[in-house]
């Protein structure tokens, strides 16, 4: 691999090419100078309005430290945070695809099989951020990567950006219930309570999850596409038509595990704990019922072979037909709702350059650029991180205290399909390597 510029950070990376680009900054390729290993390397501003990056990188750290010694899976680690010249800077691991990346390289629709060891994963991971005592708060496509390499088949989660903290991590206490609270997250995947302005928890990360898993059945959700003259109008009729879409409607001619799922997060109050374990078990039980076989063999890894091997390159024809190994759930024929690939660019605004078999090679990417102008003006100044004694980080720099029940509207270049990466527990079963 070749590269433009000599820009180093952290006296350890050399600056690559651009891989992403985003609200907040901008993502690239970084190569260990010593070992060539790669790394991913976000930028933001120093004179970012809103700094997040510090705060971030702060949540990765602190997430990666196991409270029982067992390793933490599905979760990226940093590997420095500073400042260098103009740009607060974050060099984290290198991950793969996202799955947005690979829905639409499945043309926008996963068999159930693959829904559900995603599912499966997912769910893992987000009991683990609420077991460290935080909510992701923007539960969507873009923020769940695979891995690379002997980590392929596993799902990591990413962007912490939008995370808080919603207990004290000794004494459990839990914030106080609010209203009135601005969106903040993902309009298209957020929670019925989240539009209606009540205070997140962890039964709100969940349901996102739950429109999420329907988003892959379905190819597109009911409240996808529409248009309004402002934002705040469009969040608006996104709202009504998630409260006027039934759980049954959502959910017609899929497995009902599916819509008991959503009742079940609808069922929580406030405070509850989630039963993550029922939950994992009703999607478990249904794959066992399926009979289908623990290879771990997702659809894209499918199409990739099917690549190879000269099938058919036919958008169209390949995304008429389920992918092999799995079915697309239909006991009583389509739902009438298959969008196919209208949505693609519209509803997303994003364009995702492919690599070798039309899988994008990396997924820390918010909007896929080509290779940026050389950064200005970089130095090395390593920049202090604050942390409390306990290791949790600090939001002193940070708009929003996690602590504090501080929140920032959704950022208009996160509507539609917003951008971000994931994380995995392994698990003796579903999906497992």
């Amino acid at each position: 691999m070749s590269y433009a510029t000599d820009l180093r950070v952290g006296g350890k990376w050399r600056l690559g090419r651009r891989i992403g680009a985003g609200s907040f900054g901008d993502i690239y390729i970084g190569v260990n100078i010593q070992t060539n290993e790669e790394v991913a390397v976000k930028l933001e501003n120093v004179k970012t309005k809103h700094p997040q990056l510090i705060y971030e990188s702060k949540i990765y750290r602190y997430l990666n430290i196991s409270p029982n010694g067992q390793p933490v899976v599905g979760i990226p680690k940093v590997r420095w945070y500073g400042c260098e010249g103009e740009y607060n800077v974050m060099t984290i691991d290198l991950l793969g695809p996202s799955l947005e990346d690979l829905f639409n390289f499945c043309h926008r629709r996963f068999s159930l099989k693959t829904v559900l060891m995603l599912a499966d994963q997912m769910i893992q991971r987000i009991e683990y951020v609420h077991s460290r005592s935080f909510l992701h708060r923007d539960i969507k496509p873009d923020n769940f990567l695979m891995g690379l390499s002997k980590e392929s088949n596993t799902v990591y989660v990413i962007d912490f950006g939008l995370a808080k903290k919603y207990r004290d991590h000794k004494t459990h206490v839990h914030i106080p219930y609010r209203e009135n609270k601005n969106l903040t997250g993902t309009a298209r995947y957020a929670s019925i309570n989240t539009h209606l302005g009540i205070e997140q928890c962890r039964r709100d990360d969940l349901e996102s999850l739950g429109f999420v898993l329907m988003y892959f059945n379905r190819g597109a959700l009911p409240w996808q596409g529409l248009r309004a003259a402002t934002k705040k109008q469009k969040y608006q009729k996104i709202s009504d038509r998630k409260v006027s879409t039934s759980i049954n409607e959502l959910c017609k001619n899929y497995p009902p595990e599916f819509a008991t799922y959503l009742r079940y997060c609808r069922s929580l109050r406030f405070d509850d704990r989630p039963d993550y374990a029922y939950l994992r078990g009703l999607f478990r039980d249904l794959y066992l019922r399926e009979g289908y076989a623990d290879d771990s063999i997702f659809d894209w890894t499918l199409m990739k072979n099917q690549d190879g091997s000269g099938a058919s390159a036919n958008p169209a024809a390949q995304a008429s037909a389920p992918a092999q190994g799995g079915h697309v759930y239909t006991p009583h024929g389509p739902d009438g709702q298959d969008m196919g690939q209208q949505n693609v660019v519209d509803s997303t605004g994003l364009h995702h350059p492919h690599g070798a078999g039309g899988v994008p090679p990396y997924s820390y990417h918010l909007t896929p650029t080509l290779p940026g102008p050389p950064l200005p003006h970089m130095h090395h100044n390593p920049s202090m991180m604050k942390t409390t004694g306990n290791g949790m980080p600090s939001s002193s720099n940070r708009r929003g205290d996690p602590g504090a029940g501080g929140s920032r509207p959704v950022d208009a270049r996160k509507d539609g399909n917003g951008q971000q990466r994931i994380s995995r527990m392994r698990i003796p079963s579903l999906g497992r390597r």
